[in-house]
This record gives structure tokens, sequence and C-alpha cells, in this order.
């Protein structure tokens, strides 16, 4: 989450005359995050956030999370919900972006997770996998395997000026996984950003997932790999197995991993620290200006690429058994 686009108040109080949660009280910015635009609002009605969708986010992209918001939801999986307004319509425009509201989820994302987050992220990622297998709708993950080589392109010719070699670096691991990407994992619908900051926690129990605009159909394994790598490292960006097994494990308790799955870990994590080092690295290199955000450092996901790509198998994740989660 974060500021791109600022809304008046005056605006902002008209917009929601065409829905029925109430009148504005009052509104904040959340800075956190680095995608859309978001806002804390209180109505007269309750709290509830407001999204503007920015960059990335295709206008024609936006049915598809907010519904698939509601089919989790319908199946147990805590998430926000949107809002309609009087049309009927889960989104709107406002400040010239496409918007919508949901409703605010109680609880906090963890600044220091533990062993014990890591356990409630496994178990949900994996009812959400469940929850989604009759999900109608398909989106296309514009930001896998095939997304990765515009974005190093559109990067490469100041990505040295980041760090010294980070061109050849990309250049090289980039070659690497478009060759040895696997095509016959699970497919399913994945939440495909699911950080520390998009899981709230209320009482020590996980009470919902949110932001869903990266959310699309894809290698469901590739989901848990972009966990390892948000959930599992520390501050110094050295490698928490301890962690990594209670994700693993609580996720398979839910849904087991194949093995196929497993033997694939590895390639994946590779490729999701890619990801996240390219968007990461666009972003560093494209702030628009007067933006209140803070753009996140491309470099912490080079350590952790460097470090998947000495990975021997899945054992240095914690599974230790064939077939099962440990």
């Amino acid at each position: 989450m974060a500021v791109y686009t600022d809304v008046a108040a005056e605006d902002l109080a008209e917009f929601l005359k065409g829905y029925d949660i109430g009148e504005l009280l009052s509104y904040k910015g959340i800075a956190e995050g680095v995608e859309n635009s978001n806002f804390l609002m209180h109505t007269s009605k309750g709290a509830y956030i407001l999204t503007l969708y920015e960059k990335r986010v295709a206008i024609d992209d936006i049915p598809y999370f907010l519904s698939l918001m509601a089919h989790l939801a319908e199946r147990g999986v805590h998430c926000p919900q949107p809002a309609k307004n009087r049309q009927g319509e889960v989104y709107s425009h406002l400040a010239g972006r496409p918007a919508a509201i949901i409703n605010f989820l109680e609880g906090m994302w963890p600044r220091r997770p533990n062993a014990a987050h890591c356990t409630g992220v496994g178990e949900a990622i994996a009812k959400m996998h469940l929850a989604g297998r009759d999900f109608p709708m398909f989106r296309k993950n514009p930001l896998s395997v095939e997304g990765w080589r515009p974005l190093f392109d559109s990067s490469a010719p100041r990505a040295d000026n980041v760090q010294p070699g980070l061109r050849d670096f990309i250049a090289r691991e980039l070659d690497h996984l478009e060759a040895n990407w696997p095509k016959d994992l699970p497919l399913g619908v994945i939440h495909g950003d699911l950080f520390n900051d998009n899981v709230f926690f209320l009482g020590g129990r996980l009470s919902g997932l949110i932001d869903f605009p990266f959310s699309c159909n894809d290698i469901l394994a590739y989901d848990v790999a972009i966990c390892l790598n948000a959930w599992c490292f520390e501050p110094d960006h050295s490698f928490n197995v301890t962690k990594s097994r209670a994700l693993l494990g609580a996720y398979g308790r839910e849904r087991k991993l194949s093995d196929a799955e497993q033997d694939a870990l590895p390639l994946l994590a590779r490729g999701s620290a890619l990801r996240f080092l390219l968007t990461r690295l666009v972003d560093f290199l494209n702030v628009p200006p007067g933006a209140l955000v803070k753009p996140k450092d491309p470099l912490e996901y080079a350590r952790k690429l460097r470090f998947h790509q000495s990975v021997q198998s899945a054992r240095d994740y914690g599974l230790t058994q064939p077939g099962y989660a440990a």
C-alpha cells in the first residue's frame, strides 16, 4: 500500500454519496507498500479502506480480484469484502483512477514475524488455494516468468547504478529461469503478494489476508515460494529454516505438496526472488515526483536470490520426508 494520488476531502465526500456506507468523518493515507494509493476512512457507519488502483493494475482485472475476495470469504477464508455502490458496481472512479472500497479488517500485521506467524500463513495460503479451486474467473499472471524480461529491459541500463554488476547478475539468472521454468505443476488461484504487511493477526491468531491486486492463476507452489521469501528471512537477510519448516508444515497439513512441487521449490524460490528484485528495481528507479512512498530496497532480493542459488533441494527449506511437508 502507498499513496501516489492524493484525494481532496470534498471530492471523497462527493464520491461516498454513491455508496450506502455513511458520511465521511475522517481519512488518511496509508504509506506502506509500493503499488496502489490507499486510505483508511472512517464514516458514520464504520471503518473502510479506499484503494485507487495505479501502475500495474489493468482496469479489466479489477473485477477478478474483487470477485475473488467475495468467493474466498464465502468459503471461510478471512479477507476483506468490496462495498458495492448504489448501481451495484464493486468499483468506480475517483481522482482519475479506478477506485474501490472494502471493509476494514481488525488486526495488525507483524513487524517481526516469528514461527507461529509462519504457521498461520502456511495454513491460510493452503486454505486459500483449496477454496479457489472452483473460482470461475481466470487471470494470467502478468508478473510470472514471461513478464520478467520486459522489466529487466526497462531497468537494465541503470541497474549498475544501484550496484555494480547487478545487470549481468540479473541477466544470467533470467536466462536460467526462462530455460528451466516448470510447466507441469498444479495450477490455481494464488495471492501473489503475501508479505507480512498483507496478513493481519489479532490475539495471536491470523485474522485476515488483504491486498489482492496481484491475485491470478499460476503455479500454486510458486505462491508458497513467494511466502518463503517474504516470511522466512531475518533482518540480516539470513534464512530461518525454523520459520520455513513451520510455514511448509502448516501448508502441507492442509494441502500436501507433490514430489514434483517439492523438487521445483528451489527454482520457484529463485523465480520469486527475481520477480521482486525486478519490480523493486523498476520502482526504485522510477519513483513519481511527490509520491508519498519510500521505494523498497531491490538489493534485499538480490541477497535472497543468492541464497536460493545455493540451495540443493527442498530439504534446505525444512522439507524432510518425500511427499509430505515437515
